[in-house]
């Protein structure tokens, strides 16, 4: 057996995979767009093990995220468009490209000291790509509330922002307001105001939304949990009890939690 620790290992095994008679049959079936959501999966599933710290966890989800890269380039292979070594390639050239102040003479590194010059390199190689708009380079399959902090700063950019937090926080009472009242065909849409005015917020103050929300998940899942555990405790479960001595249960669940 190949060693497996090897990167054309992998590749080989998913040559294996895409072999028509003699390859998976599942896999010979799969294309651009339907391993894309298992893609996006897997690159929630590396964030999830590193909240969680487990570096055993994080290992195997990067294998698996990398076994996408591989997987697309394969699609890409047989069709041929682009192959695994040109991927490699590319985001080579392009990290040596973005960081002159670390691959380039000593005129190079101390002229790129300056903030923000990540940002300006890779303005200036969409300037030599074909262009729509200011917001047109936020990927539209980004998480919602991800791009919507990306559509804001690349407005914010060129001056459409609000000059502090503070009038985000009257965007939002305003848009509380607006969906309170909405009739319901339109309640979906206040809705997504409102979100759209809390990831404002999160952007101000520097926040992921996505981390957080993804911690108040988590927060969430703990403490059902324990209500879960102390109804056990006496032979019942949730559907046994009731709101407010659920709610109770809630509340020392809160008061266990370290500060």
């Amino acid at each position: 057996m190949a060693d497996p620790r090897k990167l054309e290992t992998l590749r080989a095994i998913m040559e294996a995979l895409r072999t028509p008679v003699t390859g998976c049959p599942w896999d010979l079936e799969q294309s651009f767009e339907t391993i894309a959501p298992y893609t996006i999966e897997e690159a929630y599933e590396v964030a999830d093990a590193i909240t969680k710290g487990s570096r055993a966890e994080l290992c195997e989800e990067l294998g698996d995220l990398l076994l996408q890269v591989v997987y697309h380039s394969q699609l890409a292979s047989e069709e041929g468009s682009f192959t695994l070594d040109d991927v490699i390639e590319a985001v080579c050239k392009k990290m040596i490209r973005r960081h002159p102040h670390v691959f380039g003479d000593e005129t190079a590194r101390n002229a790129t000291l300056a903030k923000g010059f990540w940002e300006d390199n890779k303005a200036k190689e969409r300037a030599g790509k074909p262009q729509g708009g200011i917001l047109a380079s936020v990927p539209v399959g980004l998480p919602a509330l991800t791009r919507a902090v990306k559509l804001q700063a690349k407005a914010a950019r060129v001056g459409f922002d609000w000059p502090s937090v503070e009038n985000v926080y009257d965007k939002i009472a305003e848009e509380l307001a607006e969906f309170r009242v909405a009739p319901d065909d339109r309640k979906p849409e206040e809705f997504g105001d409102l979100l759209f005015a809390l990831a404002n917020v999160a952007r101000h103050m520097g926040i992921d939304p996505e981390a957080a929300v993804r911690g108040t998940n988590a927060k969430f899942e703990r403490r059902f949990a324990h209500i879960e555990q102390r109804l056990a405790e006496d032979g019942r479960g949730p559907k046994d009890s009731n709101l407010a001595e659920m709610d109770g249960l809630w509340n020392e669940a809160k008061r266990l939690e370290p500060k």
